[in-house]
């Protein structure tokens, strides 16, 4: 593969960056601060690479993420489980920081060339605005959890404790969603793919941000590869004369928690191809959560047709497959 001799696997530690080099075999290892990063970024230049490759690492990879691709490299952040799932299927057994950044580089130079989707937009962009989208989520979350524990608490001072913080983290809230706006705003890419997307009934602000943030190989894919990405393709579960029920794994799980419920209030209230696709299925049968999913891969290949062709919502034509 063309990519494979530039391509550079790298194990992120909080204070330690084990590096592998295909080409020539070459590691080394640089601590996970400024001054590391810049003797990686000049090793890497007189290795004549091209690609780096990491595996998420609970946000120790985001500033050597940044400073690589400032520096012009193409990187990639990939999944831990697909890293080590293609070390068993090639019988690696041990595991220490180095070994780990050389089955990085490899599994980076066999599937970020096949899965190789060419993005335009500001990568640090869309980091930037899904950092912003994660906040929201996550105080959501805050938000509901502490809200049940001020229901099922006594009326008191330990109620009232409970309850303090609700009104800041709604304030906060609010706050990340007109931060959000802005985000979209300033970028003139996104603004323009987030009013095509508001074209669409039953899609909103946050749904919105979360395509253009979690999701920029939309428009640029076939219909099929963009549900997988999103994690709501239905997968086989057959073998012999025995056929087993379908089912949806993997994908971008925040991603999906966004669009399930966009989904849901889209095939139910707002969205009338989406409405009356979900009464066609459960006139079939279907139970309404699958009902909901099949209509979320629908709502996503209307999308995928509507980037692709660079249009806006068409009621007439919004069933035509990408």
């Amino acid at each position: 593969m063309p990519q494979t001799e530039s391509v550079v696997g790298i194990d992120v530690s909080k204070r330690w960056l084990d590096t592998y080099v295909l080409a020539n075999g070459q590691a080394r290892r640089v601590t996970n601060d400024e001054a590391g990063h810049r003797e990686l970024a000049a090793w890497l230049r007189s290795s004549n690479v091209r690609v780096a490759v990491l595996e998420a690492s609970g946000g120790y990879e985001q500033a050597v993420t940044k400073m690589l691709r400032s520096a012009g490299f193409a990187v990639w952040v990939v999944d831990p489980k697909r890293v080590r799932h293609y070390a068993k299927a090639m019988g690696w057994l041990a595991k220490n920081d180095r070994i780990d950044a050389r089955l990085i580089a490899e599994f980076g130079a066999v599937v970020t060339s096949a899965a190789r989707c060419d993005i335009a937009d500001d990568p640090e962009a869309r980091e930037a605005l899904g950092a912003l989208l994660g906040a929201r989520q996550d105080l959501m979350a805050h938000q509901t959890a502490l809200q049940q524990q001020v229901a099922s608490t006594a009326n008191g001072r330990a109620r009232r404790a409970l309850a303090a913080p609700l009104n800041t983290i709604a304030r906060q809230i609010v706050r990340l969603e007109r931060l959000i706006a802005e985000e979209i705003a300033a970028h003139p890419s996104f603004a323009a793919l987030a009013r095509c997307l508001d074209t669409v009934p039953g899609l909103g602000p946050v749904a919105i941000a979360a395509i253009i943030a979690w999701l920029p190989e939309l428009g640029q894919l076939d219909r099929c590869r963009i549900a997988a990405l999103v994690g709501v393709a239905p997968y086989d579960d057959d073998s012999g004369e025995r056929k087993g029920q379908r089912y949806i794994r993997g994908g971008r799980a925040k991603l999906r928690n966004v669009l399930y419920m966009t989904a849901m209030a889209a095939s139910t209230q707002h969205n009338p191809i989406l409405k009356a696709h979900y009464a066609q299925l459960l006139a079939r049968g279907k139970e309404p959560k699958v009902a909901i999913i099949a209509c979320l891969r629908k709502l996503l290949t209307i999308l995928n047709t509507m980037v692709a062709r660079q249009q806006d919502w068409q009621p007439k034509n919004a069933p035509v497959a990408a």
